[in-house]
């Protein structure tokens, strides 16, 4: 399991490379810069010497190659470089937006788990009920609603007629992160409790259910000690994916909300084309999807043993 763990890791390596310099070429074919993109927003009028001498300074005025690897050079070396926008050090940046994502995260992974969890479960257990059909209906609602609409109703609802939470965040809490995780919560809910019916399904038809019930054994029991033992597997993959993609930032929900995590950091830095923020966020999803997917692998050994690092059941 070790030799596998850093076989993974040493993957990452090559991974890296490939995605920083496909992300710094995507930018350069942009067509513009961000002394253009700063100019423009200024409303100003500069001569084109003035942006020259702009360029120059941020190291702008040299090849493509030049540039990418005078930036990988400073990275082996520790030093992420500075914002082209703000100036402050890249690595500052981010780790002054890292909280916010981590508390979002979390809240909307608990949240998720909470709802989805019993009422897949039930759904399962209930099968073809009014339960079932009234949790199947309220998961294609959640489904079929994105988040953007979602984060208005809540806005309009929570903020604007009850007054519970505020309508932007003002700052990282509880109260304020409650609308945003609630937004995230009900997507994944109403995508995951579907997949937690349809495994509990496929186990409750299983032998050793029917078994189980031959020989008077409590349904609650089979239910927990067996059914959701088996049903782990698939949870852990679809909570996992999750939290890559949480932590990766959410950029709609974050801008609506004015939630200041990682994706409104990148949106932000796409916008102004601010390559040393956008390359930062770029490495930190590579190396989340691949721990994540590590830990999933990882997991499986546990919940079931007969699975093999690697794919194949034994």
């Amino acid at each position: 399991m070790k030799k596998y763990a850093i076989k993974r890791i040493l993957q990452l390596i090559p991974i890296l490379f490939a995605i920083t310099f496909l992300s710094y070429g995507m930018m350069r074919i942009a067509g513009s810069d961000v002394v253009t993109r700063k100019m423009e927003n200024t409303g100003g009028v500069v001569s084109e010497a003035e942006l020259d001498a702009a360029r120059e300074e941020l190291g702008l005025d040299k090849p493509f190659l030049t540039q990418y690897f005078v930036w990988l050079g400073k990275l082996l070396r520790g030093d992420m470089g500075n914002s082209y926008v703000s100036g402050v050090s890249v690595f500052d940046t981010f780790i002054s937006k890292l909280p916010a994502t981590l508390l979002l995260t979390a809240t909307s992974i608990l949240l998720t788990i909470i709802i989805s969890i019993p009422l897949g479960i039930l759904s399962a257990v209930k099968q073809n009920t009014i339960v079932d059909y009234l949790i199947r209906f309220c998961s294609f609602i959640g489904n079929s609603l994105p988040n953007f609409f979602v984060s208005l109703l809540l806005m309009y609802f929570l903020a604007i007629q009850v007054r519970i939470f505020p309508v932007i965040a003002k700052d990282v809490s509880l109260k304020s992160v409650a609308m945003p995780a609630i937004t995230l919560a009900i997507a994944m809910s109403a995508k995951y409790l579907r997949q937690v019916r349809a495994t509990v399904l496929d186990e409750l038809s299983k032998d050793y259910v029917t078994g189980a019930r031959a020989r008077g054994v409590k349904f609650s029991v089979t239910l927990w000690k067996s059914i959701m033992k088996a049903s782990l597997v698939t949870v852990i993959t679809l909570l996992m994916l999750s939290v890559g993609n949480l932590l990766g930032g959410t950029a709609i929900v974050e801008s609506i909300f004015m939630w200041d995590g990682v994706g409104k950091m990148a949106v932000d830095a796409i916008s102004m084309l601010d390559y040393p923020i956008i390359q930062a966020y770029v490495m930190w999803l590579a190396i989340i999807y691949v721990l994540v997917n590590l830990f999933t692998d990882l997991s499986y050994r546990f919940l079931d043993p007969r699975i093999r690092l690697g794919g194949a059941k034994q």
